[in-house]
């Protein structure tokens, strides 16, 4: 199954499609999408849009991740931004009619490497051996997407072996 993972933002978008297939996972493809920064914020939305757009159909992910929203006081403003690129986001994965899920960043950061408060340098070396491959020219946005895909691939092997009607989560 090919998992989409999107770390969404303004400046840059990180993206990174994985395969999970009978518990080993690959990578398929990993990068950033940086609209225009001249752009006004109309234009720029419309270009991660069709980035997106053309990104889930080469790739035809069955599902895809995104960062749950969450901030500090001191970056309000940097969270109301985001959340424009995430619903942009959110909008493509629908009109895809692909299932959305969301972890917290705490969550992934624990999941992958033990601590909700590693870095993202940590995270990206741990991307990197659950991928076994670590490219070097991936931005922290599309290791921390990576990251995001690898989260939600545990969490689908989890589900399969519980019980009918218990829920990972």
């Amino acid at each position: 199954m090919v998992i989409l993972g999107i770390d969404p933002g303004l400046q840059a978008t990180g993206y990174g499609f994985i395969d999970a297939e009978g518990g080993q996972l690959s990578i398929v493809i990993a990068g950033d999408i940086r609209p225009p920064r001249e752009e006004p914020l109309a234009e720029r939305l419309g270009f991660l849009h069709r980035a997106l757009s053309k990104l889930m159909q080469r790739h035809r992910p069955r599902a895809v991740v995104l960062e749950k929203i969450f901030t500090h006081h001191a970056h309000v403003t940097t969270a109301a931004l985001m959340a424009h690129a995430r619903g942009v986001a959110c909008l493509v994965t629908q009109q895809h009619g692909l299932p959305l899920a969301e972890y917290l960043p705490t969550h992934v950061k624990k999941s992958l490497t033990g601590s909700g408060a590693a870095s993202k340098d940590q995270v990206a070396r741990m991307v990197g051996q659950w991928l076994n491959h670590l490219e070097p020219s991936w931005s922290r946005d599309a290791t921390d997407a990576l990251a995001l895909a690898i989260v939600h691939a545990h969490a689908q092997r989890a589900q399969r072996h519980l019980p009918e009607g218990m829920v990972v989560g």
